[in-house]
C-alpha cells in the first residue's frame, strides 16, 4: 500500500529514480528488495523540478498494469524524460508511445517486417556475423568486449534489416549511446536530446530516399504501407525507425555485456553452458532476466485505479520497475542467483501485454548466437579490469569491459571447414 511521504525512512527517500548517479550510488538491489516488501505502491517526491510520480515494484502489479491499456496511456510518455517533461511528440505516430485502434493497426504493420516468419530469413545472417565477430575477439586473446562485439552486433543486425548502409552504424551507435544514457557522468540533457534529434534528421534523410530509390529493406517496406487505406507519413516511418534502431540495439547490447560479465564470475554456470546440459533457449531467457537492461517504463493514469492496497489518482505518472519484477522472489526462486537452467522464466525484459516489446524475437535470436558462439569458441574468459557503468534513469548497462579469451583451438578450426 502507499505510505504517507512523512513516514518513507531516509535510506529510500534519499534515492532520487530520477538521478542517473542514484543507481551508481546505491545498493539497488536491497532498495528493491524493500520496496517489494514494504512500499510496492510508493510516491516518488517532486524533486529538482520535476513532478512526482508512482513507483511500482512487484511483479504482479507490474504485469497487471502492462495489460491494462484502457485506464492506462502510453501517450504522453513511456520513459521518465517524455513523461516528466509533460508528453512525447511521437504520440499517435511512434508504437511505443500510441494506444488504442492506431496502436493495433501500427503494430500489424510493424509485424510484417518484425514477425518470427519475417525475420527468418535474417537468422543465418546474425548467426555468422556473430559467430565472426566473437570468434576474432577469441583470436585476438583480449580487448573491450562491449565496444568491439556487444556494440556490433545488433546495430549491424537491426541497421541492415532498416536499410541503414554500414558505413552510417557507427555514427547511429554514437547517437543510440547518448540519447537514452551516458558513458559519461556529466553530458548534458541538451546532449541527450541533441543525439535523439540528430537520429530523427538521419531517418529523414532516408526515408526521403527510399521513396526515391526503394530497396529490400524496412524502410521501403513502410514506404509502401497503409493503414486503412491511408499510407504512413514520412513522419510515422521515421518516429518508428528512431524506435526500432534505439529498442534493437538497447536491449541486445546490455544484455551481452552483462552476460560475458556475470559467467567470468560464475564457473559453473559456464560449465553448465559449455558441456549443453542447458539448452541454449533457457539460458537465453535467464541472462535477459539477470541483464534487466531496461530499468522501467511508464504511463499515466486515465482514471482512478487501485494499486497495491493504494490510489493513483487520474492523471498520474505511473513507473512499472522491471529491474525489481525480475528479482521478486515470489515469482522466482532465488532470483539473486543466476540459473541457466530456469524454468518457467516469467521475466518481463521485454515488458507485456499490449505493448510487448515487437523485437523480442530478433534479440533473442542475437543472444542465442551469442551464447553458442562463447561456448564454441572459448573455453573461458576473465575480466582484466574494471567494468565501467553508464549513466542513465532508463538502462541499466556497461559501456566498457576488458575481458581477456582463452580459444579452444578445436572449436575455432571449425570456422575453418
Amino acid at each position: 500500500m502507499s505510505v504517507p511521504t512523512t513516514d518513507i525512512p531516509e535510506e529510500i527517500a534519499s534515492v532520487n529514480l530520477v538521478d542517473p548517479k542514484s543507481y551508481l550510488e546505491h545498493d539497488m538491489d536491497a532498495y528493491w528488495r524493500r520496496m517489494r516488501a514494504e512500499y510496492p505502491l510508493y510516491r516518488h517526491p517532486a524533486l529538482d523540478g520535476n513532478p512526482g510520480f508512482w513507483v511500482v515494484s512487484r511483479h504482479a502489479d507490474v504485469m497487471a498494469l502492462y495489460r491494462d491499456n484502457q485506464r492506462l496511456t502510453s501517450e504522453k510518455g513511456n520513459v521518465l524524460v517524455t513523461l516528466l517533461a509533460g508528453g512525447d511528440s511521437a504520440a499517435g505516430q511512434m508504437l511505443a508511445v500510441t494506444d488504442g485502434q492506431r496502436h493495433k493497426d501500427l503494430r500489424n504493420v510493424m509485424l510484417n517486417s518484425f514477425s518470427p516468419r519475417a525475420l527468418a530469413k535474417v537468422a543465418e545472417r546474425v548467426r555468422y556475423n556473430t559467430r565472426r565477430l566473437v570468434s576474432e575477439m577469441i583470436r585476438r586473446g583480449e580487448g573491450d568486449f562491449a565496444a568491439e562485439v556487444a556494440s556490433v552486433i545488433p546495430l549491424t543486425t537491426v541497421g541492415d534489416l532498416l536499410g541503414v548502409p554500414a558505413s552510417d552504424h557507427e555514427f547511429l551507435l554514437n547517437l543510440t549511446k547518448s540519447s537514452l544514457s551516458s558513458d559519461e557522468a556529466d553530458q548534458a540533457p541538451e546532449d541527450a536530446l541533441l543525439a535523439r534529434n540528430e537520429i530523427l534528421l538521419y531517418f529523414s534523410d532516408l526515408v526521403a530516399d527510399r521513396r526515391e530509390n526503394p530497396q529490400d529493406d524496412v524502410i521501403t517496406t513502410l514506404t509502401q504501407s497503409e493503414i486503412r487505406g491511408v499510407p504512413l507519413s514520412d513522419q510515422d516511418i521515421v518516429f518508428n525507425c528512431y524506435s526500432l534502431i534505439l529498442g534493437g540495439d538497447e536491449t541486445s547490447r546490455h544484455t551481452m555485456i552483462d552476460t560475458v560479465r556475470t559467467l567470468s564470475r560464475e564457473p559453473e554456470q559456464w560449465q553448465r553452458l559449455r558441456d549443453g546440459s542447458v539448452a541454449l533457449e533457457t539460458a537465453g531467457e535467464e541472462v535477459l532476466r539477470w541483464a534487466s537492461p531496461v530499468m522501467n517504463f511508464g504511463r499515466r493514469a486515465l482514471v482512478d485505479i487501485e494499486v497495491a492496497g493504494g490510489t493513483v489518482r487520474a492523471g498520474d505518472i505511473v513507473t512499472l520497475w522491471n529491474i525489481s519484477a525480475n528479482r521478486d522472489d515470489t515469482v522466482f526462486d532465488d532470483p539473486f542467483t543466476l540459473d541457466l537452467g530456469r524454468h518457467p522464466n516469467k521475466h518481463i525484459t521485454f515488458g507485456y501485454g499490449p505493448h510487448f516489446c515487437i523485437g523480442a524475437f530478433l534479440a533473442r535470436m542475437e543472444i542465442k548466437e551469442m551464447l553458442d558462439a562463447l561456448r564454441t569458441f572459448s573455453t573461458g574468459f576473465e575480466l582484466t579490469g574494471e567494468p565501467r557503468r553508464i549513466h542513465s534513469n532508463l538502462m541499466n548497462g556497461m559501456s566498457y569491459l576488458p575481458v581477456r579469451f582463452h580459444p579452444d583451438e578445436a572449436g575455432l578450426a571449425t570456422l575453418d571447414d
